[in-house]
């Protein structure tokens, strides 16, 4: 039964539905939103919601515009084609899509979309922030959109409980608050991801590290050594954790952990744990911790955290001491020592009275390497810093930097100059990868050689 057949069907007397008068086409956006605004109401009042669901996307995608375009003809407006075919299309995308949003979605360039309130919508392009010309009609439906996606995963988001943690279905991470804690607005924050994932060769392309580096890093996933990814807001590090995963043999049984998921591991043995909420009663929550530990008992090789944040810390540097090597997991810090700190305060957060010197051999003997990375000022991301743990000296855990980017400027264009170079130090790891057969030249580990 198309939406056609059911319009004919139902009953209802449209004619004396309420008419807000619009002249001279779309000139003013706030005449364009109230058209909008109508059609779509009358659309809704026409239609059976039921018929929709059952129906394929792209049928229904054609019979909205057969309906709206009908509608139109009903309206006494002068409007040329564009304005018909832009006003089609807006409640197409508001009924099947994400309305307003579905033109940024789209956006392959786009890697963040921030909508702060109904008035002002802000996108991440190439690492810069620049505003738009989108616009919602109201916080109402500002509103409606963020409880078209939470109530797709079976979330909720009301007074009493103002934000939530959402994704959309093609991974894209979604942050929504409301008021009363959004004093000018409802706040939709979407972290998107690509379709296809940054592989390492893509990197490399984006001068975010050398050949060298990522000869480095394949070589210590392939000898399961485990990593910390340590960078700030931002600063790419899942990117850096799925193109390193690509490094994993596709006979390993991997298990991730995420809070959102984001990870797009491409093994075909992958298991994808995710955390719970509490409900509205405070009930219910699932935490990393929680997860990181049943983990254990699923017979995992290789368990990839998408990032530590609390006590779950201590579970995962244990099970990378007792047989899950080649675990990997990421920290937000702004340097390798910081992200040190950050773990031993985290240790810290779980209640459990350890000595200081007893935590940093409990991290110290569970990591081998450090990989920072960072956002530059023009946008772009960098490993900064490649450092091997080397153990204790003292109470002090021993790190040395085996790869760095040093800044020395920026250009007239504002993009940032800089150079990375080894730092001439033959790691110890390297005699783990030779154990493994892997071979690394001792040429990668050369101090002249230099890439700007």
């Amino acid at each position: 039964m198309s939406l056609r057949t059911r319009l004919n069907d139902i009953e209802r007397d449209t004619s004396t539905a309420p008419v807000i008068p619009i002249t001279g086409g779309f000139t003013a956006n706030e005449g364009y939103q109230t058209l909008k605004s109508r059609i779509h109401l009358r659309l809704l009042d026409r239609v059976d919601l039921a018929v929709m669901e059952t129906m394929a996307p792209e049928r229904l995608r054609e019979e909205l515009k057969s309906l709206v375009e009908r509608l139109l003809n009903e309206e006494s407006l002068a409007i040329n084609q564009a304005e018909r075919a832009s006003l089609v299309s807006d409640i197409q995308q508001e009924v099947l899509g994400l309305g307003p949003l579905e033109p940024l979605l789209a956006d392959p360039s786009i890697s963040d979309i921030l909508v702060n309130s109904s008035r002002s919508v802000y996108v991440e392009r190439h690492g810069k922030l620049e505003a738009t010309n989108v616009r919602f009609e109201n916080d109402a439906h500002v509103l409606k959109i963020i409880d078209k996606i939470v109530s797709g995963i079976g979330r909720r988001i009301d007074e009493s409980s103002p934000m939530v943690d959402a994704r959309l279905p093609d991974g894209s991470r979604v942050n929504a608050i409301i008021p009363p804690l959004a004093i000018d607005g409802p706040v939709l924050s979407i972290r998107r991801f690509a379709v296809v994932p940054l592989k390492m060769s893509d990197l490399i392309a984006n001068k975010s590290l050398t050949p060298a580096m990522a000869t480095v890093l394949s070589g210590l996933v392939h000898a399961k050594v485990n990593m910390l990814i340590s960078g700030g807001t931002g600063s790419g590090k899942t990117t850096l954790l799925n193109a390193l995963s690509a490094y994993i043999s596709h006979d390993e049984r991997i298990v991730t952990i995420e809070d959102a998921a984001e990870l797009q591991l491409q093994q075909p043995h992958v298991v994808r744990l995710e955390t719970r909420p509490s409900n509205i009663e405070g009930k219910g929550e699932v935490t990393q911790r929680a997860l990181v530990r049943n983990s254990l008992r699923m017979r995992p090789d290789r368990i990839i955290l998408g990032e530590v944040r609390g006590p779950e810390v201590l579970d995962m540097l244990q099970a990378m001491n007792t047989g899950h090597e080649g675990s990997m997991t990421t920290v937000h810090a702004n340097s390798p020592r910081d992200a040190l700190i950050r773990l031993e305060n985290m240790i810290g957060m779980g209640g459990l009275p350890m000595p200081t010197k007893i935590v940093r051999q409990q991290i110290s003997s569970a990591l081998t390497v450090l990989v920072q990375i960072a956002r530059m000022s023009d946008g772009k991301r960098k490993v900064v810093s490649i450092q091997e743990i080397t153990g204790m000296e003292g109470e002090m855990v021993s790190t040395q930097d085996i790869f760095t980017f040093t800044q020395s400027g920026i250009d007239p264009e504002g993009n940032v100059l800089g150079q990375f170079r080894a730092t001439g130090i033959r790691p110890k790891f390297v005699e783990r990868l030779l154990v493994r057969g892997i071979e690394v030249g001792d040429e990668l580990f050369d101090p002249t050689r230099i890439y700007e």
